[in-house]
């Protein structure tokens, strides 16, 4: 290994590198590309560093002047680029090494100034680091190795196009690492055309996977999830916590609800802007905050030190999810805990996702307010400060509360001052445990048998819309007795059999009256012994109480004709060869009378022969023939000549005012000579002659206003017509 990062290992305090880190680092794959698949929180960050050192890295362990950048890292969200960033610093820190970030969310101007100063390394988000080599911002011709985090999850984010973008910008010669904690067909195919003879390292099954984290499935009634999730946090006192659920109004919810419990908590999702995001993040690290609320790509690749808890507020979709939110716990050797809130409807999804990740988990219910008091007990007696030394101040204060109160009093003041500073836990309903035996659960009570009885008859049934949920009132009321002395009741057609109670029997007759009557007119009498109700049948529809006889006789075939027939051929309801088929007989009709009362007999309509329309047999139509004898309209009786119809030449004659009408078309190029001259519009009569010369003397074509003169001769073709206004008085 390098001795400036093996310095940097120890004094980080690494005594031994973890599986992955040990595969990267081997000195047979210095130069080769790697697509490394490694569970989540196996130390990938350090590994990937401990890889590219050789090959980024003078031979003295140190980097040269920073300028254009040697390393390129990859990650798909800012919390990863960031963390990926802190990590590599103090990695690469005796070797004097130049950072910079490219993250979606900063600012671009400063991000360009320090690429413009130059750097060795640069950490990046793909959307980011596009953005930069579009503008010119970077130059990738330097760059030895690049480092692609957490590959399948940027593919999942459509971070493919980027990517490709570039990989294709950067050298040939460059080294391309992939690392991923799943495999699936698009990373190798993204491996085989970017790649060179990638070789692939596995540094640990499904099977094996996150087996420094507890799972443990718990069942909570519906209504109580919020409150087992407050429970939980209460139980474990976890340092560092995130609860993950799926929306953001979800996040924001949880969020308000823990912090009106007293809990140190901070929210992490998408609408949240970089620096609130950097802010919640760093409130983790030192201890201002304890709870996360996140979301599944808000929280891809943190990295929280203490961080012992992930309660899953709400399951994911899928396997794969599940492994990457539990995997924020459980790292670099440390243990964790990871816990699903199921309800009742989840249920099956829960099994689902255990099944589909190959994890076991324990199925238990969430703790509950006894359990956790007695935790606290225990935190309280196993708490450092007993062993503790204390000042002359402390001590002489506490000899001074004894001396004002007795040691019990001052060890039960201080146990409620203890409960007082955290938050209150929740008293949670019982839930089944899912998969317990059948003779865990309560069994059922037996029903008491009824006892002696006298059975009554009802003169209303079914047919009269009889129910029980009217008639059990009906008869308690009437007979001053509940439904406890009511066994059973039996609806029949048209009568209904009640069994009542012998002791109740007595009083149940004194109260109903010497006439047996009770509510809309129904009548009741005693049966003797036990009614013989038989078999009741299913119940009638409606449909069977409003069938009439007829509907339910068979309908006489008809004769079917579906092949095609000539169309000379008459319709079937024509032939007289259809012999079945029984002729109707005409329907009489109402006789007809006059004013008077005299019956006047109805003409006898004709019988209408079938001809068909393509029969020789039909009579054909006569053509159209014009009234009258074919001569065109003459005109009316006023003198006026009547219209002569269109010929060639001939046209409007005009108007009987004298001027003269319009000729119509004809060929020939004559244009419209006026109306003054009496001449009328000549039509096309033969070749077109010269056109008259303009003269300043004819007035002809003049506008002569109404009611006035023609105007003059204008002085100047161009000079407009003055346009009259009112007249001033």
């Amino acid at each position: 290994m390098i001795p400036t990062l093996a310095r940097a290992l120890a004094q980080q305090g690494y005594d031994s590198l973890t599986p992955v880190q040990e595969a990267v680092t081997d000195p047979t794959l210095v130069d080769d590309d790697l697509l490394v698949s490694a569970q989540t929180g196996s130390g990938k960050t350090v590994g990937f560093g401990l890889a590219i050192g050789p090959t980024i890295l003078a031979e003295d362990g140190t980097f040269g002047p920073a300028g254009r950048p040697l390393a390129l890292i990859v990650a798909p969200t800012r919390e990863l680029a960031m963390q990926v960033k802190r990590e590599l610093t103090w990695l690469y820190a005796p070797t004097g090494a130049v950072l910079a970030s490219c993250v979606g969310g900063m600012d671009v101007r400063d991000e360009r100034r320090a690429l413009d100063r130059g750097a060795h390394i640069v950490v990046a988000t793909p959307g980011r680091l596009r953005d930069h080599i579009t503008r010119g911002n970077i130059d990738l011709s330097d760059t030895r190795a690049i480092v692609l985090d957490e590959a399948d999850e940027m593919l999942d984010l459509g971070f493919k196009e980027d990517l490709e973008f570039i990989l294709g910008e950067a050298p040939a010669t460059r080294r391309t690492l992939m690392f991923s904690a799943t495999v699936p067909p698009m990373i190798e195919r993204l491996a085989k055309d970017y790649q060179t003879d990638a070789k692939r390292i596995v540094t640990a099954s499904k099977e094996k996977q996150h087996s420094d984290i507890e799972y443990r499935a718990l069942s909570v009634a519906q209504h109580d999830a919020d409150n087992a999730i407050i429970n939980l946090l209460r139980f474990y006192e976890a340092p560092n916590a995130i609860v993950f659920a799926n929306t953001r109004a979800m996040v924001t919810r949880l969020t308000t609800r823990l912090s009106n419990r007293g809990f140190a908590v901070v929210a992490l999702s998408g609408e949240l802007s970089q620096q609130e995001r950097s802010h919640a993040l760093q409130a983790m690290r030192d201890g201002r905050a304890r709870v996360c609320v996140a979301t599944d790509v808000a929280a891809r690749g943190i990295d929280l030190p203490n961080l012992e808890l992930v309660i899953h507020a709400e399951l994911p979709t899928n396997a794969e999810i599940l492994l990457h939110r539990s995997g924020r716990t459980g790292r670099a050797g440390r243990k964790g805990v990871s816990a699903m809130i199921v309800p009742p409807k989840m249920l099956r999804r829960a099994q689902n996702l255990l099944n589909w990740g190959k994890l076991n988990a324990e199925w238990a219910k969430a703790p509950s307010a006894d359990e956790i008091l007695q935790k606290d007990e225990e935190r309280l007696l196993a708490d450092e400060i007993w062993s503790e030394t204390f000042t002359e101040a402390e001590t002489a204060f506490a000899a001074r509360l004894l001396e004002l109160h007795s040691a019990d009093q001052i060890a039960a003041a201080y146990l409620r001052l203890y409960q007082g500073r955290q938050s209150a836990p929740e008293d949670l309903s019982e839930a089944p445990t899912p998969g317990a035996p059948r003779a865990d659960r309560p069994p059922r009570e037996p029903k008491e048998a009824f006892g002696p009885s006298k059975w009554f008859r009802v003169n209303v049934g079914r047919d009269q819309k009889a129910e029980a949920r009217w008639l059990l009132p009906m008869l308690c009321k009437a007979g001053d007795i509940t439904k406890k002395e009511i066994g059973a009741i039996r609806i029949q057609s048209d009568e209904t059999f009640v069994e009542i109670s012998e002791p109740a029997v007595a009083g149940f007759l004194k109260s109903v009256g010497s006439d047996m009557s009770l509510e809309n007119q129904a009548k009741l009498e005693p049966v003797d012994g036990v009614p013989n109700l038989g078999s009741r049948g299913p119940r009638p529809s409606k449909r069977d109480h409003d069938a009439s006889p007829q509907d339910s006789k068979p309908r006489a075939d008809k004769p079917r004709y579906d092949k095609p027939r000539d169309s000379a051929t008459p319709p079937p309801s024509r032939q007289e060869d259809v012999a079945a088929i029984a002729p109707r007989k005409p329907r009489a009709k109402p006789e007809r009378r006059d004013y008077d009362g005299a019956v006047t007999p109805a003409k006898p309509r004709a019988k209408a022969v079938w001809k068909d329309k393509g029969s020789s047999d039909a009579p054909a139509k006569k053509p159209y023939a014009p009234k009258g004898d074919g001569k065109p309209y003459q005109g009316k009786s006023d003198g006026k000549p009547g219209y002569k119809g269109k010929s060639e030449g001939a046209g409007y004659k005009g108007k009987s005012d004298g001027k003269p009408g319009y000729k119509g078309k004809s060929e020939g190029g004559a244009g419209y000579k006026g109306k003054s001259d009496g001449a009328g519009f000549k039509g096309k009569s033969g070749p077109a002659g010269p056109k008259p010369k303009p003269s300043a003397s004819d007035t002809s074509k003049r506008f002569t206003p109404p009611g006035g003169k023609p105007a003059g001769p204008r002085k100047g073709g161009a000079a407009p017509l003055k346009r009259s206004g009112p007249k001033k008085k």
